[in-house]
């Protein structure tokens, strides 16, 4: 990459929304909304908050699957596309970003859902598509069983096909509403998809009119050979996780260069790293804030929460301070990137059951240390490319403030993040081009 096209890079800045921010026990905090996953007023407070530091959006995950051991944020939330509606309300400019499943919905009410939404919110509207990780999905939606993990992936990549196919049902000038003459639209500026597929037969048009982004930013989360795949041929951006910087650098080499492989151009897509923070005046005082926290967590929730990844597994079952045992392939039709890196994590090290389950269900920040050392933590990985942009996520109920007031305005200063927003969409906000009706072209 020339100097120049380095220059020219911005970094991209994301919230999630998550309930009571830091982990599974956080709502415990002195601090902490803990009906924060249900309380309107605390998101639209984290979203202006958000917006005031100008990010690009706020992010809402989801799942289909709970049981009496699912941490608590999960079994009492909003659906995010009801919040995220309410939340186009409340704000002005920043992106809105919901989580919604691929297994377990039909394209057609997605496409005209999300199209909805950018129309609400006047382009900023976004999708964080999934294909359901956990198996007990299923049971919820009158099902025998849960897609294995590479034919979810093709559902995924079909539905996309047709969701984006119903967003060009309009071309952007189609409504002319000509009282005059009685034309309510223009009859070759409609066009009727007809899909007929492997999996979905559709026949469209959407009814809804084409969107202020031409369609709504999509978003793939993970991390696994499927879900790269998925990413490169259809999304805009990309949530993943990585413990290190190396494995994120491989990470985004990988994807930059899959994007090349679909025709497309390596700047069509933003890697987004998902990221805990805790900002502090010192060491000292972001250990004293991750342990307020962490010590709420006990080991029984502990090994609840690891459960979750591996089909909801009861570790119980073993011995806490033996080596982390085998569970064979458990997780694979599931977290399978993130059980991946636990299990190859554990080896590693040597860790023992407790110290995985601890580790995982109160995992210290990526990012922790003075402003300046937070700054200097992201503006790195940024600088080295081993990602475009970072999801943020508190590491204490009072991190994601901190971070806003006392991280952004270093960003800002050192010219690598936006001081106010240029334009009114998320698209405008990520950078990426209005892409073409497939129509018209």
């Amino acid at each position: 990459m020339s100097n120049s096209a380095k220059e020219q890079r911005q970094l991209r800045l994301g919230a999630i929304l998550h309930g009571a921010s830091g982990n599974m026990s956080a709502w415990r905090h002195p601090d902490a909304t803990a009906d924060a996953s249900i309380n309107l007023d605390f998101n639209i407070a984290t979203a202006k908050k958000a917006e005031q530091g100008k990010l690009d959006f706020v992010f809402v995950a989801d799942g289909l699957y709970i049981n009496e051991k699912s941490i608590p944020h999960f079994l009492n939330r909003f659906e995010p596309l009801t919040l995220l509606a309410a939340l186009s309300a409340a704000t002005d400019k920043i992106g809105l970003v919901g989580t919604l499943s691929t297994s377990y919905s039909d394209p057609f009410t997605v496409a005209r859902q999300f199209a909805s939404l950018d129309h609400l919110s006047k382009g900023r509207a976004g999708w964080n598509v999934v294909t359901s990780p956990l198996e007990g999905s299923a049971k919820n939606f009158s099902r025998a069983e849960h897609p294995e993990h590479s034919l979810r992936y093709r559902i995924a990549s079909e539905y996309l096909d047709v969701t984006k196919g119903l967003w060009d049902s309009w071309e952007s000038d189609a409504f002319v509403r000509n009282k005059n003459s009685g034309e309510f639209f223009s009859a070759g500026k409609l066009h009727t998809l007809n899909h007929q597929g492997e999996f979905f037969s559709v026949q469209g048009p959407l009814n809804i009119g084409r969107t202020p982004q031409g369609r709504p930013i999509l978003f793939q989360a993970g991390a696994s050979e499927d879900g790269k795949q998925l990413a490169a041929k259809h999304a805009d951006a990309i949530f993943t996780h990585h413990e290190s910087q190396q494995q994120a650098q491989a990470f985004y080499q990988d994807v930059k260069k899959q994007l090349v492989e679909q025709g497309r151009e390596p700047d069509d897509l933003r890697i987004f790293q998902g990221v805990s923070v805790i900002v502090g005046d010192d060491n000292e005082d972001v250990e004293r804030q991750y342990w307020e926290t962490a010590r709420l967590v006990s080991i029984e929730n502990a090994l609840n929460y690891l459960g979750r990844y591996f089909e909801h597994y009861d570790f119980a079952r073993h011995p806490l301070d033996e080596p982390f045992p085998d569970v064979g392939e458990l997780g694979q039709n599931s977290f399978r990137s993130t059980t991946d890196a636990i299990k190859r994590n554990a080896r590693e090290r040597n860790l023992t059951l407790r110290e995985v389950a601890l580790e995982a269900a109160s995992p210290r920040p990526v990012f922790g240390g003075t402003p300046e050392a937070v700054a200097d933590g992201l503006q790195n990985w940024f600088d080295t490319q081993a990602a475009d942009g970072f999801i943020i996520s508190g590491g204490t109920p009072n991190s994601f403030g901190h971070f806003v007031d006392r991280v952004v305005p270093i960003l800002q200063q050192r010219g690598l993040f936006r001081s106010d927003y240029s334009g009114d969409t998320l698209r405008d906000h990520l950078g990426l081009k209005l892409p073409a009706n497939q129509f018209t072209q």
